[in-house]
């Protein structure tokens, strides 16, 4: 792995405009084109190139489709995950998935960044090359958390184990464990209790 690569995995300012990026995020957005012209019952097709796309996956792996991933490989997913319509993952920095996740339509994990300041963010010409210097933060979801819809979770956040975060919430800040999650900017509304258990419940 080339040390600007290394760089953007880490957070430091970066360029995407390497030879090595490039490579990766072509191969990544081929085998996104390829499993979104697929149908839900081409099970083995699909399979097959979540196998390529991801770092790492554990079993019961489902995306209905369509997604997008940047690099795809930077991303970690554990067992019985779901994502719903339109995943968006941008994997500049790690994007570690727990067990048992649920994600509802139109979810964004968002790791990269941009300088605020315009003179260190617009494109540039050097070396022959148009470029741009980024930095990013990982992403984490914990275990057994749901994240409705339109939910858009941003760099350097982790998600608690258990919480549920709730339909178009911009996620800008860490959240404890079994929490309620709201608005925007998302903000811990509680803590999930026992209160919450449905009853007449089957299991």
């Amino acid at each position: 792995m080339e040390e600007n690569t290394r760089k953007m995995l880490a957070g430091k300012p970066y360029t995407p405009a390497t030879d090595e990026i490039h490579r990766i995020s072509r191969q990544s957005h081929r085998l996104c084109h390829d499993f979104n012209q697929l149908y839900d019952t081409d099970r083995e097709q699909r399979n097959a190139i979540v196998d390529q796309l991801l770092g790492k996956h554990g079993q019961n792996v489902y995306f209905q489709g369509p997604i997008y991933f940047d690099y795809g490989q930077f991303t970690t997913i554990g067992d019985y995950f779901y994502a719903n319509t339109n995943l968006t993952v941008l994997d500049t920095c790690p994007v570690t998935i727990g067990n048992n996740v649920m994600l509802g339509p139109n979810v964004s994990l968002l790791t990269p960044q941009h300088p605020l300041l315009s003179e260190q963010r617009n494109v540039r010409e050097w070396q022959g090359k148009m470029l741009d210097y980024e930095y990013g933060a990982p992403i984490t979801i914990e275990d057994n958390c749901w994240l409705g819809g339109n939910v858009t979770v941003l760099g350097g956040v982790t998600i608690g184990a258990g919480s549920v975060v709730g339909a178009g919430a911009v996620v800008t800040k860490s959240v404890p464990p079994n929490s309620l999650v709201l608005g925007v900017p998302a903000r811990v509304v509680r803590t999930l209790t026992e209160a919450d258990r449905l009853t007449d419940w089957p299991y």
